[in-house]
């Protein structure tokens, strides 16, 4: 079995270390709280004195730790000439792929990955890695690197597992935003959200969902005109939602960035514009292309 260490035992690193080894993988931790390390010590894990003990010639090194200037700092700390480094680290394209070009100077292999899951899911069914970088790499530990989750490779350009996370986490937060919103008008009413959200609420938003793949290639055809409801109909929709929940004494806080934009792109002259086409306004290169 790979030789495998783990760099960063919080949630997501101790989660990773434990599935390695029940999967049956030698495993040396390393954590800059010592304690942390002790559990998986006692499952079978190596602790390691420092970086430069963990990070050794030919081994796989997964890195998974607060930020990127975190990894560089640890990294620094040890030679990279033989090893491969996975950095399940969040954060931006432009960081990965400064790390992914950093590790190559060093003599080092990079694979960058986007996470998507929570700790208590990897090893399990519905987690997801996205890994973007050195293919060679991918495809030369898929077995270890599918041990943790479902591991899909998205491309070359390290940038691109970030990007698509940091996309992926975009929708899941206007998902809650458009959620909490609705909420505090149910409660507002006195009604009991936990029924709403179970009985109408998630119904109707996995219905909605269904409408994704048509609007992305509406999206990617530049195809704006709707035989479904329209921006005209959008925006006073929005509007007569606004005033229902000052009336109830809501906020509309999450809900006033969207009413502003629609209203925005009616008064541009685009009434009869489906929602998809609100990706103009946040994305104004398309009015070039």
């Amino acid at each position: 079995m790979t030789k495998i260490s783990i760099v960063g035992l919080g949630l997501m690193g101790t989660a990773l270390a434990e599935t390695l080894i029940k999967a049956g993988h030698e495993v040396t931790v390393w954590n800059r709280t010592d304690s942390k390390a002790e559990p998986l010590v006692a499952l079978g894990a190596t602790r390691a004195a420092d970086v430069a003990e963990a990070v050794r010639p030919g081994s796989l090194v997964i890195v998974c730790v607060l930020d990127y200037a975190t990894v560089h700092d640890l990294l620094r700390q040890a030679s990279l000439e033989g090893t491969t480094v996975v950095n399940l680290t969040s954060g931006r394209p432009a960081e990965a792929r400064r790390t992914a070009e950093w590790v190559r100077e060093r003599g080092g292999e990079y694979l960058d990955g986007g996470v998507m899951a929570v700790p208590q899911m990897i090893g399990g069914p519905g987690a997801l890695i996205l890994y973007s970088g050195s293919q060679e790499v991918f495809d030369r530990h898929r077995a270890e690197l599918g041990a943790l989750a479902e591991a899909r490779y998205v491309g070359a350009d390290a940038g691109l597992a970030p990007l698509l996370d940091m996309a992926m986490l975009t929708g899941m937060y206007g998902q809650i935003a458009g959620a909490t919103q609705a909420m505090a008008l149910v409660r507002s009413a006195g009604l009991p959200v936990s029924d709403f959200t179970t009985t109408l609420l998630l119904p109707w938003l996995r219905a909605m969902g269904d409408l994704l793949p048509g609007w992305a290639a509406e999206i990617d055809d530049r195809h704006w005109v709707t035989d479904m409801s329209n921006l005209g109909v959008n925006n006073a929709v929005l509007d007569g939602i606004a005033v229902a929940m000052r009336e109830q004494g809501v906020e509309t806080n999450l809900l006033t960035p969207l009413q502003q934009i629609v209203a925005k792109r009616v008064a541009d002259g685009h009434p009869g514009h489906g929602l998809q086409s609100l990706i103009e306004e946040v994305h104004p290169d398309l009015h070039r292309s």
